[in-house]
């Protein structure tokens, strides 16, 4: 409707309304950023953006996690954050880096160093811990891993005080959402230093960075930035770069498009909202150009550092909006229903693939 207002405004030379101003700013600025987009993803990769995926492929094998097929199915179940590998040895001693949470903890102290304990948050329930009585509400505890770790200290036996203060560190683990420290140590190992990326612990973070670098582009500004944000479905992915989706509950019915529109939006304003903030992100590590198929590598993917298989289309093996995967028949979920008044009743399930999410941008290696 707005589109066939400005048409009539600018058919009878009228001034234009400031929102019809905005859409032709908008479009604008996406055709000259598609254009740079099309043009850097029709050469190879640079070696910047293989070494990149080299270290997410690295980390993957390291960490041994998930594999998601093209359906969106897991057909292989990995390492989890806070499991170790199985030792049916039982040998007393256990390598480091087959510890689940101890990879994690190696995340966050890339990105946080020696203060790493203090930046991640464990919760507790009040009462939780003796209580037998599953209905019964409880208030949210709240603290550090590093502020539990000292208490630890205080124990004199060193066998239980180590235990303690890895119980802290495996607690933290599993309460705060570690894959935007994930991203953070790929590209770190990857030699990329503080001057071209926005290493945080919050993909938006660098998503928005992605668009101000887009933005000055156009203006020869962008300076040292490692990434571009690109439109998602009409860009070819390249070993190293990366896709995100945004997970923002109030906006689920928002497009790609609009969501892109809206960070652009955000940014021309000058103002610090940042209203898309729920977001993941996760690296391209290879491209099956024969296939049509690519390959992601993301943290804290199902606990887990996890690649998966999506699909490209069409010739110029972009991205595909449909990740829907085939789930069967209208009755490929036969499972009764809870009985009638049984609490915490599970949904019927909506969607079979874990590939099927808001992917809304392509963060492109400039």
């Amino acid at each position: 409707m707005r589109a066939r207002v400005c048409a009539i405004v600018a058919a009878l030379g009228l001034a234009a309304l400031p929102a019809c101003a905005q859409a032709e700013d908008g479009a604008a600025f996406w055709k000259k950023v598609q254009a740079t987009c099309t043009a850097a993803a029709a050469k190879p990769p640079g070696e910047l953006g293989r070494r990149i995926a080299q270290s997410a492929i690295d980390e993957f094998s390291r960490f041994g996690g998930h594999q998601i097929d093209a359906n969106g199915r897991i057909f292989r179940f990995g390492l989890t954050e806070a499991e170790h590998t199985e030792d049916d040895v039982g040998e007393p001693r256990a390598q480091l880096g087959q510890l689940g949470w101890w990879l994690v903890m190696k995340y966050w102290r890339s990105l946080f160093g020696a203060d790493a304990p203090d930046k991640v948050e464990v919760r507790g329930y009040r009462d939780a811990a003796g209580s037998t009585q599953d209905e019964q509400s409880a208030e949210v505890l709240r603290s550090s891993a590093g502020e539990l770790i000292r208490a630890a200290d205080k124990v004199a036996d060193p066998e239980v005080r180590e235990m303690l203060r890895e119980a802290a560190l495996r607690g933290a683990i599993l309460d705060t959402p570690w894959s935007a420290a994930f991203i953070s140590y790929v590209i770190k190992q990857a030699g990329v230093g503080d001057n071209a990326f926005r290493f945080s612990n919050a993909h938006r973070a660098y998503i928005y960075d992605a668009f101000a670098a887009s933005a000055a582009e156009l203006k020869n500004e962008a300076g040292s930035r490692l990434y571009r944000a690109c439109p998602l479905t009409t860009t070819r992915p390249r070993p190293g770069d990366m896709i995100c989706q945004q997970r923002e509950p109030t906006l689920v019915d928002l497009s790609d498009a609009a969501a892109r529109e809206r960070i652009r939006e955000e940014l021309a304003s000058g103002t610090d909202t940042r209203s898309i903030r729920r977001t993941h992100c996760e690296v391209v590590a290879h491209v099956d150009a024969g296939a049509r198929k690519v390959y992601t590598i993301g943290g804290n993917v199902n606990q887990a550092v996890t690649a998966r298989k999506l699909n490209l289309r069409g010739r110029g093996l972009t991205f595909s909006a449909a990740q829907k995967g085939q789930c069967g028949s209208a009755g490929h979920w036969t499972l009764p229903q809870p009985a009638a008044g049984a609490p915490h009743a599970a949904a019927h399930p909506q969607a079979c693939s874990l590939n099927d999410r808001k992917w809304f941008v392509l963060l492109q290696v400039r």
